[in-house]
């Protein structure tokens, strides 16, 4: 068999900023047998990321026994990879809040979410996590966590199906994926940053994920109707693709606009 050794050679700048000529030096080294990927760094992090999202054990009340049947062997989200779960807030990446949340547990609930470490995400399972439930006109229920820290992903139902929390879950991992990380959803606050964040957020302020999207316009928070049918994967997988063709032109067009 024939073995082919690749030539490679050093880039200059200016191609080196040219996606048509990196797409073509991939190409030669492709047809010469090296599997070369063309990619941001932000791509490959967010890959990481998504797919090693370590939550923070919090079930407060019935939601909770969901939470743990989705962990067992039935449905197993390890193999999406967040089966990490944490005691401490300061290593964990979301908040997976199933249950209730009273009046008296608010505070403690948002203390742990402010000494998570950037970037943080909050995903709420289950009709009293995210208005009360059955116990929305009670004095002693928070109605709904959003009245305490901004969610990314609403899972309803009393309690929701696991496979309800698995597409929750891995509608988290797309919103993860095409975040911008550098420089975005991990720097440290400036000053101006902070007071603003403040004004937003009240007591403790808002995370920086959800500064920066305050700044831009943020989407309406991600809403799960329903448990996914193969269809639904089908189209989900489309539109990944879409976003991936998107973030290529965008980097194609900012590569232009620096030339």
């Amino acid at each position: 068999m024939e073995i082919r050794k690749p030539k490679i050679k050093s880039i200059p700048y200016k191609e080196f900023k040219d996606n048509d000529s990196l797409d073509k030096i991939a190409q030669e080294l492709n047809d010469g047998g090296v599997n070369v990927v063309l990619g941001s760094l932000d791509q490959l992090v967010n890959w990481g990321r998504s797919n090693s999202l370590w939550s923070l054990t919090f079930g407060t009340s019935c939601c909770g026994i969901e939470f743990m049947a989705v962990g067992c062997a039935r449905y197993d989200f390890a193999r999406f990879g967040f089966e990490v779960t944490r005691n401490s807030a300061r290593q964990a990446d979301i908040i997976m809040c199933a249950g209730t949340i009273t009046n008296k547990m608010a505070p403690v609930f948002k203390r742990l979410y402010d000494e998570m470490a950037e970037p943080k995400y909050v995903v709420a399972v289950g009709g009293c996590t995210i208005s009360g439930g059955p116990f929305k006109k009670s004095y002693s229920v928070v109605r709904g966590i959003d009245e305490i820290v901004p969610v990314d992903v609403y899972i309803p139902g009393c309690p929701p199906r696991p496979e309800a929390i698995l597409y929750g879950m891995m509608q988290l991992q797309r919103k993860v994926k095409v975040e911008k990380f550098f420089g975005g959803a991990n720097h440290k606050m400036t000053r101006e940053e902070r007071e603003e964040s403040m004004e937003l957020g009240g007591l403790h302020g808002i995370s920086n994920e959800n500064l920066a999207a305050a700044k831009i316009g943020a989407k309406e928070p991600i809403m799960v109707t329903e448990s996914p049918n193969k269809e639904d994967l089908l189209k989900l997988g489309q539109e990944l693709d879409a976003l991936q063709e998107e973030g290529q032109e965008a980097l194609a067009k900012n590569a232009t606009n620096n030339k």
